[in-house]
């Protein structure tokens, strides 16, 4: 494919020396945007995402190629303006694979599961003593120039968005998916094109082989998107004991180290034995806000699990405490996905469980409407509060003579408001992102008189 300019698809970095680049967006991807495109010219149009600063976005239209930061919908209408005009709009994670090694880079993707994955991939080789890179949606983008004196790693794993995935035109020679469901519909307009622009990365030149994981139904149900070469991962006992030298705990994190370990296999040629590798587990550290206890006072334990910003990772979060008494606090940024799994997850819940909802500036008071429509047993209850704080006081009265667990874990992501956002003065209590709100529910435990 040729593209007005006379450029083959797909578009390396390689192929922008010389050219006037457009950098939109100045987030940690548009600065390492920025740093490579330094290298190869002095004609660069730097605009921010909100097209403020020396340069509007009308600016782009001057430029040869514009990258694009992967928090900018390519659904914009500013986008389809700057390729009806011959402009190629790419992101710069693409342009770094149409480059790379493809048999020694693995982009892994999916709903949820992939930091996770990435970084058990990370430790092990490590551990190991084999040399990787791990970056992309997670740490530091490829792209960015390394440093002085920093030799090239053997393999590179890459966390992979789906904003990412939808603005790339080459691929690696291993995809790696650990989960599908429905998320990020503002930004890609429908969930069904963010099913299609997530999976696209599964059939980009350069793919070989795409490794799925078997218990995810909604993989299962678009398998027809993953390729003509695709493997099951499944859930075995050797993935159960590294999990649990790893310190890592519930069936979710089972099935992120049998992705780990297959994809750890395919690279290497052959797999480890499990007694090798649970000695390499030894000393992971867990991502922070993924299930981190951050507390316990009279018995009552307090989970920080904040990242779970989706209805998936909410289930698995209490799965993990499926014969415990619970104190579920939830709501987050409303994205328009289906809540109605954890609705029914709630329901088939067999021991105590109290459901906090976040009110203002949160969707808590529509998740309370929608959990109690289902038909609930009596041992689970819902409410809404005004607070995290609040929250975080009620579900540790609530808990403390069951000796229970109070459990932040959104099911939806965390935006700051203001006033102009049309939240009013009425906010009760809102957070820049999910970081805020983490150390915010660490405070009010440690002013519970939490260790």
């Amino acid at each position: 494919m040729t593209d007005p300019l006379g450029w083959s698809e797909p578009l390396a970095w390689s192929d922008l020396a010389g050219r006037r680049i457009g950098i939109w967006g100045v987030g940690v991807e548009g600065l390492a945007n920025l740093h490579r495109a330094e290298q190869l010219t002095d004609d660069i149009v730097v605009v921010d995402a909100g097209g403020s600063g020396s340069h509007r976005v009308e600016d782009l239209e001057t430029c040869d190629v514009v990258v694009k930061s992967p928090g900018i919908s390519r659904y914009r209408p500013e986008v389809a303006r700057l390729e009806a005009l011959g402009i190629a709009v790419v992101g710069g994670l693409g342009l770094w694979l149409a480059d790379a090694p493809a048999d020694r880079v693995v982009c892994v993707t999916g709903t949820k599961g992939k930091s996770t994955t990435v970084s058990i991939i990370g430790h092990l080789m490590g551990a190991l003593g084999i040399g990787v890179f791990m970056g992309g949606n997670l740490g530091r983008p490829p792209q960015e120039p390394a440093e002085v004196g920093v030799g090239e790693p053997r393999y590179w794993i890459i966390e992979t968005s789906s904003y990412q995935a939808a603005d790339a035109t080459a691929g690696p020679g291993l995809v790696a998916v650990t989960s599908l469901s429905p998320d990020h519909v503002e930004w890609h307009g429908d969930v069904e094109r963010y099913f299609t622009d997530k999976l696209s990365l599964c059939t980009l030149p350069g793919v070989r082989r795409t490794l799925a994981a078997d218990d995810d139904a909604g993989l299962h149900a678009h398998a027809p998107l993953l390729g003509d070469e695709v493997h099951w991962v499944q859930r075995d006992e050797r993935a159960e004991q590294v999990t649990a030298a790893l310190g890592l705990v519930g069936r979710h994190n089972v099935s992120n180290t049998a992705m780990a370990l297959a994809i750890m296999a395919r690279l290497m040629g052959a797999p480890r034995g499990t007694d090798e590798l649970v000695l390499a587990a030894s000393g992971y550290q867990p991502l922070t806000s993924r299930l981190t206890p951050v507390g316990a006072v009279d018995g009552v334990v307090f989970i920080d699990d904040c990242l779970s910003t989706n209805v998936l990772p909410t289930i698995a979060a209490l799965e993990v405490f499926a014969e415990r008494p619970t104190a579920l606090i939830v709501g987050g940024h409303d994205r328009g996905i289906d809540y109605s799994p954890l609705a029914d997850a709630l329901a088939g819940r067999t021991v105590a469980t109290l459901v906090l909802c976040l009110d203002r500036p949160d969707n808590g008071r529509a998740l309370h409407d929608l959990i109690e429509r289902r038909n609930l047993p009596a041992h689970v209850t819902v409410v809404v509060v005004p607070s995290l704080e609040v929250a975080t006081a009620e579900g540790y009265r609530w808990c403390r003579p069951h000796g229970g667990v109070v459990l932040l874990s959104p099911a939806a992501p965390t935006r700051g408001h203001s006033a102009s956002d049309g939240a009013g003065a009425d906010v009760e209590q809102s957070f820049a992102d999910y970081r805020a709100k983490s150390a915010a529910f660490q405070q009010y435990v440690a002013a519970l008189g939490g260790t």
